[in-house]
């Protein structure tokens, strides 16, 4: 039996069930946010304390090294590791309780932040720390890297806001801390007389129970010079362990210094935290500098005010925003080419403006916000535009590894000028940002690390960087720890006998190095285990050209840097990423899971299968091809498209899934339908038929029209008193299958809305498809072929300057990003650009108003193909303008074509409808309209509820004259 093997009988032995060995699992954790791909040998999600003591116990007995990992968001590749993966976010993530009169709350390691300000909400209460992965990371491991975010000035670092500790020490001893009180700028509790620390009795072989405060005290006293000179010396000093709080004068705070230790000391199962109550007004000073260095050298000054955030952007972070999210996206912004975000606070709102407006004076130019909203649309710039660095302005992927440097705020400056000579020196770009205000600087640099001589240019570079912030009293790690990228470096920042320390307080809590080996003492080679240098190109035998990755479905895939916002629920603020992550809470089926599975495909050393793989098709079978990725992630990750090329090239020239032929091929049995559709109806009516076919026996299917779209308008006249042949400006409506063959009312009504705004619709001579439901099964061979005679029937339209004019969201994206995929961009380009939603024409009609929806109440659920491809923010406006009240809701319906009427995926298909849509149903007053403009979205509702969806041309057209 192997090791691995031992290990897993030995953990289920001992009451752990839930025990993951399997290869896609090592697969989906063999990575995190960082570059490190280190695969494990088992996952387990520990479901209690004793079972966390009970794994570290069994691992130190096996020799085998433990790595706790929470929602692994760490950059630094802290959460990964080659023995025992303790995933704390399946099971022990609960909030167990908040005390409001105390200001407290106890969670275990596995809840996520925006979970915990959830539960303290209704007291008033937020938990302080704001990273900007709250929707998603852990408190475990904001506690495991001493995380802290935009408003550490206000509320302090993690470490400021701990009331106590329950961990396991690597050698067994239970841990039961608490810890003292810091002083914010908000006024949390001062510094209090030093607590006692409470050992429990130890649960494996080593130091008496007590022998760990014994010994940390010994250390401690025999080196009091070191520490006092060397730790401690600006709030964003990160880096190595926080043995300032070992001090005497501190209290001897052991809890604290377990904050930031990276799971090398202890296992975290159960923190007390402190929460603290918002100020009652704030507001918002965007101040404007010549550059970048100017902004970091007035941001000392801007610290004399108080402010709860101090953050920095320049004029590239700005510009990508515009690029990606479009014009709109940015609000307009004091002069200038960088600029200073500084958040002014408290209980008193005429203090709180004066401070805003001594801060205003001393930049070049100021902006004082103090409306929510529009303080909300500043502040998106800052954090979309964190989100996309994930490529440099140069286009390149852009990488993490020297990503949270710090500097005393009062080097900022000249630190920013000499990084900035730096990068041009190594020829890197990234798009710097940070918290200036704590001398923290954020960057993602385009090393080329797919390239020969990648791996030595990274390590070069941070060896440079490294030297350079230790130069000016600095630390390489601001607030994401030191980690696999950082931890070679510290000799560069701290003495040698620091660093005997640093390995002195590890053999005390662990001293057979279980925990985290190869992080902070005896480090691994920062350039050792990269991700991307280990990834090979493929290129070769692609259906679909990766347009905007050279190619190449490698790099495609390693778009994905691990950040998690798939894992996050991003529906409140309409976003649809991930639904299927949403449904089952299980890392395979999120964004990152499944592209993680693909990049150990591509690797070739776990998942060796190749595109034929089961781990692949495991993670990719509940994928709803809903695009929401390609919107909603960061680094635009597209597992739509993805799962399309897998799905082509394991079935290419092979027997494919019955499902491929009868949904896959839905037009061509639409059209044979329509020349008898009540026989079709019957035929489809027929006990077990459907299920011969792959359809899910609970599914209804939806009735083929007794006259489709294309009779109707064939044989249509102009009705008495309206417009000729010759009247209006022409428009080419695309004719889908879905309208065409069963809501032909739905173009009835559109061609009603567009004759009122003044269009003469046409239509084309011959039927056309987008091939939709052969992309979403794979049949790409298939789908290129006919969608090259589709684009080519539009070709004459577009080219004369006729919009066309999608009625089926799913069928329009196609026309505007698939067929870019699909076929020359010489020859689709013209027809995509040309191609609109009926929102879109109709808000960019001149003079064009909409029929009075004055007292209509909306609840809408956009296409998710509408939402990622073409955004719905202009039929938003339209409804708006219209004067109807619309409630926007985020996330998939859950049928998403195909997906949901197969068997093996109702399941699933109604746990995302219920995640929102069903909801929001259910709640609709009568009278209500449920606005649905995809065939799959009134597909869902009128087979899972009692309500129907109406099209927004319909809705349009009803009110009508």
């Amino acid at each position: 039996m192997d090791r691995a093997a031992a290990l897993a009988t030995d953990l289920r032995r001992r009451g752990i069930t839930d025990v993951l060995d399997d290869s896609t699992s090592r697969a989906l954790h063999s990575s995190d946010a960082s570059l490190y791909r280190v695969p494990p040998l088992l996952v387990a999600r520990p479901r209690s304390a004793e079972e966390v003591a009970t794994a570290v116990e069994l691992c130190a007995r096996h020799e085998i090294p433990l790595t706790a990992r929470g929602g692994g968001t760490s950059v630094a590749g802290n959460a990964v590791g080659p023995g025992l993966v303790l995933d704390f976010s399946r099971h022990l993530n609960q909030v167990l309780r908040v005390d409001p009169e105390a200001r407290t709350a106890v969670v275990q390691p596995g809840v996520v932040q925006a979970a915990l300000q959830r539960a303290a909400a209704p007291y008033g209460l937020r938990f302080g720390p704001d990273p900007s992965t709250h929707t998603r990371c852990t408190i475990g491991g904001m506690i495991g890297n001493n995380a802290c975010g935009s408003r550490t000035l206000g509320y302090g670092r993690t470490s400021d806001n701990v009331a106590g500790l329950k961990a396991v020490a690597g050698d067994g001893t239970a841990l039961d801390l608490p810890a003292q009180a810091a002083p914010t700028a908000l006024g949390l509790p001062g510094q209090g007389a030093p607590a006692a620390m409470s050992l429990g009795t130890s649960a494996a072989p080593g130091l008496p129970a007590q022998g760990i405060t014994v010994a940390l005290r010994d250390l401690v006293m025999a080196d009091l010079a070191t520490i006092r000179t060397e730790f401690g010396r600006f709030g964003r000093q990160m880096s190595g362990y926080a043995l300032e709080h070992l001090l005497p004068e501190r209290g001897f705070d052991v809890a604290r210094l377990l904050v930031g230790s990276e799971g090398t000391l202890a296992v975290l199962t159960e923190a007390t935290v402190r929460l603290v109550t918002d100020p009652a007004h704030r507001a918002l000073v965007v101040l404007g500098y010549s550059d970048i260095a100017a902004a970091g050298d007035a941001a000392p000054a801007v610290l004399e005010h108080r402010p709860t955030a101090c953050e920095g952007i320049d004029a590239r972070i700005v510009d990508v925003v515009r690029l990606r999210r479009g014009p709109g996206a940015v609000p307009p912004l004091p002069r200038g080419a960088a600029w200073l975000f500084v958040e002014v606070a408290g209980d008193d709102r005429a203090e709180v403006l004066e401070r805003a407006t001594r801060v205003a004076a001393g930049g070049e130019d100021a902006l004082i916000v103090t409306d929510p909203a529009e303080a909300a649309a500043l502040w998106r710039i800052r954090e979309d535009g964190a989100g996309l660095s994930g490529r440099s302005p140069a286009g390149r992927p852009a990488h993490a590894g020297w990503e949270d440097a710090a500097v005393p705020p009062e080097m900022l400056g000249r630190y920013l000028r000499d990084f900035e000579a730096l990068l041009a020196g190594h020829g890197l770009t990234g798009l710097p940002y940070g918290h200036f205000g704590d001398g923290c600087l954020h960057i993602r640099l385009d090393v080329p690390l797919d390239r020969p001589g990648g791996r030595a240019r990274f390590r070069d570079f941070l060896v440079a960087a490294a030297t350079l912030v230790a130069g000016y009293g600095g630390s390489l790690s601001g607030e994401h720890g030191d980690g696999r990228a950082r931890s070679e470096l510290l000799p560069l920042m701290y003495s040698p006998a620091a660093i005997d320390l640093f390995a002195g307080v590890k053999a005390i809590f662990d001293p057979g190095d279980v925990l985290n080996p190869g992080v902070l003492v005896r480090p691994r080679p920062l350039d050792a285990d990269l991700r991307v240098p280990a990834a090979r190109p493929v290129r070769a035998g692609l259906a679909l050209a990766y347009r905007h990755d050279g190619g190449d479905f490698g790099q495609a895939v390693h778009r994905c840097t691990g950040v998690g916002k798939c894992r996050a629920d991003n529906t409140a603020a309409g976003g649809v990423m991930c639904p299927s992550y949403l449904a089952t809470r299980e890392e395979k089926d999120s964004t990152r899971g499944r592209a993680r599975v693909l990049q150990e495909m591509i690797n070739g050393s776990d998942v060796t299968g190749g595109w034929r793989s089961p781990e692949v098709h495991e993670a990719l079978d509940l994928c709803l091809s809903c695009k929401g990725c390609a919107s909603d992630c960061p680094t635009g990750i597209d597992m739509a498209a993805y799962k399309s090329e897998v799905l082509h090239q394991t079935y290419k020239g092979r027997v494919r899934p019955l499902t491929h032929y009868s949904l896959g091929r839905l037009p061509r049995w639409a059209r044979l339908a329509s020349r008898m559709p009540r026989a079709a109806n019957a035929l489809m009516r027929v006990p077990g038929l459907p299920a011969l076919a792959g359809v899910d026996r609970r599914r209804g299917l939806p009735k083929f029209a007794p006259e489709t779209f294309r009779a109707w308008f064939e044989r249509r006249r102009p009705a008495d008193g309206g417009r000729g042949e010759e009247e209006g400006r022409p428009v080419m409506l695309f004719v889908d299958t879905f309208t065409d063959h069963f809501a032909p009312e739905i173009g009835r009504a559109t061609v009603k809305v567009l004759e009122a705004a003044g269009y003469r619709p046409r239509i084309s001579e011959r039927r056309q498809c987008c091939a939709l439901t052969w992309i979403s099964t794979g049949q790409l061979d298939a789908a290129r072929a006919i969608l090259g005679r589709t684009v080519a029937e539009l070709a004459e339209a577009a080219g004369q300057g006729v919009p066309i004019v999608g009625m089926e969201p799913s069928c329009t994206a196609v026309l505007r990003s698939d067929a870019l995929e699909l076929l020359d961009e010489a020859v689709a380009g013209p027809v995509a650009r040309m191609t609109r939603t009926l929102a879109e024409l109709l808000t960019g009609t001149p003079g064009w108003r909409p029929p009075p929806l004055d007292g209509v109440t909306v609840v809408a659920q956009p296409h998710c193909h509408h939402h990622a491809v073409m955004g719905w923010e202009q039929d938003l406006r339209l409804l708006r303008e219209a004067g109807a009240q619309v409630s926007r809701l985020g996330g998939c319906c859950g049928l998403a074509g195909n997906f949901g009427v197969e068997k093996g995926h109702y399941d699933v298909s109604v746990a995302v409808a219920e995640h929102q849509l069903l909801p929001a149903i259910r709640e609709a007053a009568p009278g209500t309209a449920v606005l649905a403009d995809g065939f799959s979205c009134r597909t869902q509702i009128a087979d899972l509820s009692a309500r129907r969806g109406t099209h927004l041309a319909q809705l349009l057209a009803d009110r009508l004259p």
